[in-house]
């Protein structure tokens, strides 16, 4: 009896193990590989250009960009509930909220001084904000856009508190790519013309005897059944 409610613990005990493991959507059996080398900030189309900006000003961008994106994420990709973009994202706000004050506050001090006044200023950063979250846009490539995010989200609550500009670093050029609209890579996207043309064989009865047998000598090579391929899915 031990014996068997010992088995019966580790049982349970192991179903639980199993049912807390983070849920993930997949799209696609085998979606497009977005990853990219890590980033400085100032790399064309990574984010908005900040001229003269300092290696802590381009590190803040890069971070402010990647929190953008992730809010972005989590007001479009709640149709699908596993990806838990809005529960991630809210989590890293708490979680990194000095951090993102940070960059947040690197931002503006950038913009004061690389503005005439200090009302110049507000305005380029506010322009700033507002490209950033427009960049985002992802209707054409909503699926990918939203599996990379919410993995990205995923392993920003789990980045240790004042490393999340790491993180930014390694996956934003995953991030950007992701906006480029790609489908199922496993098979074939489309498919040819040439898989579609129907054979059809000769039925003029010059080239058929009284036995129903096809007649070479009349009219060739007989050109039933087709040859070549017949599987849609093969490249």
């Amino acid at each position: 009896m031990k014996v068997v409610r010992t088995a019966l613990v580790a049982g349970v005990a192991f179903w639980g193990m199993g049912a807390a493991a983070p849920a993930s959507a997949q799209f696609f059996l085998q979606p497009y590989n977005f990853e990219g080398k890590p980033v400085r900030g100032d790399e064309p189309g990574i984010g908005q250009p900040l001229p003269g900006a300092t290696p802590a000003e381009l590190r803040a961008g890069l971070l402010w960009n990647m929190r953008a994106a992730l809010n972005v994420a989590a007001l479009q990709c709640q149709f699908e509930p596993m990806l838990s973009t809005v529960s991630n994202y809210n989590a890293i706000l708490k979680d990194h909220d000095v951090e993102l004050k940070g960059a947040f506050d690197t931002l503006g001090a950038y913009f004061k001084r690389t503005s005439k006044t200090v009302r110049e200023g507000q305005m380029a950063l506010d322009q700033y904000g507002t490209r950033t979250y427009s960049s985002f846009a992802a209707v054409a490539a909503q699926l990918n856009f939203c599996q990379t995010a919410g993995s990205i989200a995923h392993a920003a609550v789990f980045t240790p508190r004042g490393h999340l500009g790491e993180l930014a670093v390694d996956r934003m050029r995953e991030l950007r790519n992701s906006l480029t609209p790609y489908g199922e890579q496993r098979f074939p996207r489309y498919i040819g013309r040439e898989h579609f043309a129907a054979t059809m064989p000769r039925l003029d009865a010059l080239c058929w005897n009284k036995k129903a047998e096809w007649v070479v000598k009349k009219c060739g090579a007989q050109n039933w059944p087709p040859a070549g391929r017949t599987n849609l899915a093969a490249r």
